[in-house]
């Protein structure tokens, strides 16, 4: 009787000595955890919380922390891309706004103060007057209309739409610009229709925003093309021109709200930086996808895809 109480004492005092060792190692190991995060949030850092432990319960927490960690960052990355974004935004309004409305200004100011404009002179003033004020309107509308898109506040019904038609109307609807350019253009839509799951309001705003940009933005490569083709289950449009190209450093950006080429600032490229981002959204809408590939004065092609519907 002796001999066994005197073998449970020994064995509860293993057992005892084995918690406590395995408690004072837990307690090490949350002490790394805990000086380790420490060091992460006060010096700002992306490291990951890294401890040697064989306890499970200990892993599965560092599991779901380093997660956590993970997520942070991608938080605290994101709050700084929309502030710069909301930096550039304000700087790109303030010259997108500031430069048609000074001009109107003036406009105003000489119809008001120049008794001495013939009719003519006047005529003119007040059609350039009225081309700068839609100018600022449409801008402020691209503005409202990203605002919309992203908050989902844009209601576009999807319907079965030929892609065909829709292709044609809107190469006809530029064909006296595509010719004042003097451009060769090669238009590929084939005669068996395709339709899609679409809104052609959509599209026709998707259509004439990239097919804008390129007579605007390649037109010095002498070419422009629009060809709508079978990708397996999908319909393809791509819009294509031979001019200066998008370099690879800005084609994962350009679909960026407020991004803009250096040369889209000037007075000859004015732009935005909402059409492409605007584009993109839309076509998000009818759940395609757009994509960009660009050689300078090879060949550059905006690709739209869609899923094809057959019935």
């Amino acid at each position: 009787m002796t001999l066994l109480l005197s073998i449970i004492i020994i064995v509860l005092l293993f057992i005892i000595a084995v918690q406590s060792y395995s408690r004072r190692k837990m307690n090490r190991s949350l002490n790394e955890i805990q000086k380790k995060l420490s060091d992460i949030f006060e010096q700002k850092t992306t490291e990951k919380v890294l401890i040697q432990t064989d306890h499970q319960t200990i892993k599965q927490f560092l599991i779901q922390m380093n997660r956590l960690l993970d997520y942070n960052q991608q938080v605290i990355a994101d709050y700084v891309k929309t502030k710069e974004s909301l930096r550039k935004l304000l700087s790109n309004m303030s010259h997108d706004l500031k430069t048609p409305l000074t001009v109107i200004l003036g406009y105003v100011e000489k119809l008001h103060l120049d008794n001495s404009m013939s009719v003519e002179e006047r005529s003119q003033a007040i059609s350039r007057l009225h081309q700068k004020t839609l100018n600022v309107i449409t801008l402020l509308n691209q503005f409202f209309d990203l605002v919309k898109l992203d908050s989902g506040d844009y209601s576009f019904p999807l319907s079965k739409i030929s892609i065909n038609e829709v292709c044609r109307k809107n190469v006809l609807e530029f064909y006296d610009l595509l010719q004042s350019k003097n451009l060769r253009v090669e238009v590929n839509i084939p005669e068996q229709p395709y339709f899609v799951l679409g809104n052609e309001e959509a599209l026709n705003r998707v259509l004439s925003n990239l097919i804008s940009n390129a007579i605007r933005y390649g037109s010095d490569g002498g070419e422009f093309g629009l060809t709508v083709r079978e990708d397996g289950e999908f319909i393809a449009i791509d819009i294509w021109d031979k001019g200066k190209g998008i370099a690879k450093v800005h084609q994962d950006q350009v679909f960026e709200r407020l991004y803009t080429l250096d040369d889209a600032r000037s007075p000859e490229f004015q732009g935005s930086g909402l059409g492409l981002s605007i584009t993109k959204n839309l076509i998000e809408v009818m759940k395609g996808s757009i994509y960009l590939s660009s050689t300078p004065y090879e060949k550059t092609v905006f690709t739209c895809v869609f899923h094809r519907i057959t019935y």
